[in-house]
């Protein structure tokens, strides 16, 4: 517990300069105005990807684009040079949702995507500085809107995936408390989501 207090003490402190330098480089859109990219090129969409983290980090990042089906491998737009991953915007969702991942986050996304249970030897950092929206807080899976729900629109955050259980009790499950708050509590994939501006 100790551990993961400095961690997001960490995070915190590299949140407030992130959204500094967010707010300098690249001006991330409101959950509510975000719009989808207009473009489609291979191009477009590195630039897309490159818009989800500080550009000190997304410049030199590997950018992948999602895979085009379910147990694809992600197709490779641009080797990067340092341990950064970023992807485009999801074009299974109705926001505009382009993500970075560092190394053991990677890991994270890769047991994701392969539906198997993420097992992290460190936390992991990731940013979706232009926000996001998804399907469901609960269910990982979920393609869309439970009924009666709508898609969550996700302010601009930074994530933290841990190497164990996150207290709920501690964080929230609330997307809209303007807190940071855990997304997929008591699952495998449950990861903290910690708002930026």
């Amino acid at each position: 517990m100790k551990r993961i207090g400095i961690l997001l003490a960490a995070v915190g402190i590299l949140a407030l300069a992130t959204g500094l330098e967010a707010q300098q480089t690249q001006a991330p859109a409101k959950p509510a105005e975000a719009k989808k990219p207009a473009g489609r090129t291979k191009e477009s969409k590195i630039r897309n990807a490159m818009s989800a983290a500080p550009r000190s980090l997304a410049q030199n990042a590997t950018v992948l684009d999602w895979p085009a089906k379910p147990g694809d491998q992600p197709a490779v737009l641009r080797k990067g040079t340092n341990d950064w991953t970023c992807f485009p915007d999801d074009p299974s969702t109705p926001a505009n949702d382009p993500q970075c991942f560092d190394k053991p986050s990677m890991e994270w996304i890769q047991a994701y995507l392969a539906k198997k249970e993420p097992k992290l030897a460190a936390p992991g950092l990731g940013y979706m500085l232009r926000g996001g929206g998804s399907a469901s807080n609960t269910d990982p899976f979920a393609t869309k809107p439970a009924a009666g729900e709508k898609w969550m629109k996700e302010a601009p955050h930074v994530m933290v995936f841990p190497t164990g259980k996150l207290d709920p009790n501690a964080y929230g499950t609330d997307p809209r408390s303007g807190k940071p708050w855990v997304m997929w509590a008591g699952t495998p994939y449950e990861h903290l989501m910690i708002p930026v501006k």
